[in-house]
């Protein structure tokens, strides 16, 4: 980790910076002034009432807020924007919605938040559209609140804010490991065992800034997955679930590749040895590496509603592609 002052000015992208021991008891908002100088104050106060700046995973949305020396924030600078985000017609698998609140069964293919190369068409977008003057302003901002994202090309449930007091409250909730969330994925091999827990850190691959990796103790941040095979297909493929305790970029990926077994379709972290493509029945190789996307789904979904406490909770069916994954990897059993 180091400071703003030896990084890349306000380049876009993700910037560690360290609270120093003489700024103990100063306001975030501060702290980050004197530690970004490139940035003004008011926009330094955008990012974070934006969910810019986080510590632990977990966004610090106040400015007032006030970190203790040695707190590591990490500042996303996305790209500038010329014009509010615009509302695009989108069609969206709504699997509940109220004041507060909505939880959207998002396709493979959709991504969540726009960012540098996806401008438009992403969910934020939608939801725009979707919402309009039923979103009361995150931030100040009439927008949705994303309290937690899932890959692209990952399919599934995520929960989304309608208001500051419900956004700030799910945040909470995720960092105190209060929301159940279960996924899907098929693995190429079989994990072993065929049940168990990854516990590693996860950060930013050192030679490879657009991958994760598992890393030495020390360094990057702390990732928990709880994993159970559902089904094998002898030695080619499995179905396995998985539950997380953290929640970090691509960590149900990663550590599925850590334990070599890697998820189908994942063009990041698979590679598609010979030793590996002849572990697959011939009736299915082909199928299987050509897989389009990983396959992973969020099928489950659980929280106590922010508001009032009711106990929320959602599965989605795996989309047509994953199931069709399933249905080739049976026909090829029985043959």
């Amino acid at each position: 980790m180091t400071e703003f002052a030896d990084t890349a000015g306000g380049a876009v992208g993700t910037h560690s910076v360290i609270v120093r021991p003489e700024q103990a008891g100063r306001r975030l908002d501060v702290i980050l002034s004197e530690l970004m100088p490139d940035l003004s104050r008011s926009r330094i106060k955008a990012l974070i009432r934006d969910g810019c700046v986080q510590t632990e995973d977990v966004p610090l949305l106040a400015p007032a807020a006030k970190p203790a020396p040695g707190t590591v924030l990490e500042v996303e600078l996305p790209p500038p924007q010329d014009a509010a985000l615009t509302p695009e017609a989108i069609p969206l698998s709504i699997a509940y919605e109220d004041d507060h609140l909505l939880v959207v069964d998002k396709p493979a293919g959709l991504v969540v938040h726009p960012g540098a190369g996806n401008p438009g068409s992403t969910l934020v977008n939608a939801l725009l559209a979707h919402c309009g003057p039923s979103l009361s302003g995150i931030g100040g901002v009439r927008r949705p609140g994303i309290v937690h994202r899932i890959d692209k090309d990952t399919s599934g449930l995520l929960v989304v804010a309608k208001e500051q007091a419900t956004h700030a409250a799910l945040v909470e909730m995720f960092a105190a490991h209060a929301v159940h969330r279960r996924y899907l994925a098929v693995t190429t091999g079989v994990p072993a065992p065929p049940a168990g827990t990854v516990s590693t850190m996860i950060g930013r691959a050192p030679n490879d800034r657009k991958r994760m990796a598992v890393l030495s103790e020390g360094r990057g941040k702390p990732a928990v997955t709880h994993y159970r095979t559902q089904r094998a297909w002898g030695s080619a493929a499995a179905l396995i679930e998985c539950r997380l305790e953290t929640g970090r970029t691509h960590q149900i990926r990663v550590h599925m590749a850590h334990i070599r077994a890697p998820l189908v379709g994942d063009r990041t972290y698979l590679r598609w040895t010979g030793e590996r493509k002849n572990k697959l029945p011939t009736a299915i190789r082909e199928s299987v590496i050509a897989f389009p996307r990983q396959a992973l789904h969020a099928a489950e979904l659980g929280f106590d509603h922010p508001v009032g406490g009711t106990e929320m909770r959602f599965k989605s069916a795996v989309p047509a592609d994953f199931q069709g994954l399933l249905d080739s990897l049976d026909e090829a059993s029985r043959a």
